[in-house]
């Protein structure tokens, strides 16, 4: 058995996974029984959200929103009466955008168009003032699929107008390689919450499932997906060579914490 095997199979997650034996139904965090999950722990009040609000403030005009997902931008966007183009690729996380949408208000319902399609190469024969990319979306991309993403970007920002993006790294470099929390969801449900990122990691796992399992031996669906980690320099590097300039760096988050959340503001470079 190599060490990395040895490594993931003795990982909190995957101790807990094995005592669920059979019951386990594993699935990815963004498709049909990993979504609603998913979506019950997005949050509308985060420093992520608050901070892209006040960003597209600075400007008036509509917004391209990309990896949409259920709506975790989009809807708070749109409550502030922007006109928002959400894009995603996932059928699943779309739906439960859909969902949310028939539940608004129809001015909110009005100002969006949703569009299924991929981030790395969209073209919707428009432009935008402002285009939006959260957290660990850009590191579901790999190399070639970030240039082309650049490149589409690109060609929808209108005159002046402004990529807002996020990128998540590890902040404390001493912690533990594993973390375990409990967090409840909207609708009320506790959920464990498991983290797998060792220092210097080029990814991180991520593994969800409810906290209380049914008393019964029915099926427990359990979420696990390994993402890449981009860190700020290379993606600095990358977005000058595209042709985007970034204009700004806020950090949100507090030194030393385990996500170190960056946001930065590029425009076109002309």
């Amino acid at each position: 058995m190599s060490n990395a095997t040895s490594t993931v199979e003795t990982t909190l997650a995957a101790r807990r996974i094995a005592e669920l034996g059979d019951r386990a139904r594993v699935c990815g965090l963004y498709d049909a029984l990993g979504a609603p999950l998913y979506h019950d722990l997005a949050t509308y009040d985060d420093p992520e959200t608050r901070a892209l609000l006040t960003a597209v403030r600075a400007a008036p005009g509509p917004v391209l929103d990309l990896a949409a997902g259920s709506g975790r931008f989009t809807l708070p966007l749109l409550a502030t009466g922007r006109e928002v183009t959400a894009l995603d690729l996932s059928t699943d996380m779309l739906a439960l955008l859909r969902a949310g949408l028939d539940r608004a208000p129809a001015s909110m319902r009005g100002r969006c168009t949703v569009v299924q399609g991929d981030m790395s190469r969209f073209a919707l024969g428009r432009t935008f003032p402002h285009v939006l990319l959260g957290t660990t979306s850009l590191s579901l991309l790999d190399e070639d699929g970030r240039a082309g993403l650049y490149r589409s970007v690109l060609a929808h920002l209108s005159e002046g107008g402004r990529f807002l993006l996020t990128v998540l790294e590890r902040g404390d470099s001493d912690g533990p390689d594993e973390t375990f929390v409990q967090v409840t969801g909207a609708g009320g449900t506790v959920y464990e919450l498991y983290e797998h990122w060792p220092a210097g990691a080029d990814s991180r796992t991520v593994t969800l499932l409810p906290a209380a399992l049914p008393q019964d031996d029915s099926p427990v669906t359990v979420c696990t997906d390994r993402v890449a980690v981009l860190d700020l320099p290379r993606l600095e590097e990358e977005l000058a060579a595209s042709g985007l300039s970034i204009t700004s760096r806020q950090l949100l988050s507090p030194p030393g914490e385990r996500h170190r959340v960056t946001l930065l503001t590029t425009e076109a470079t002309r």
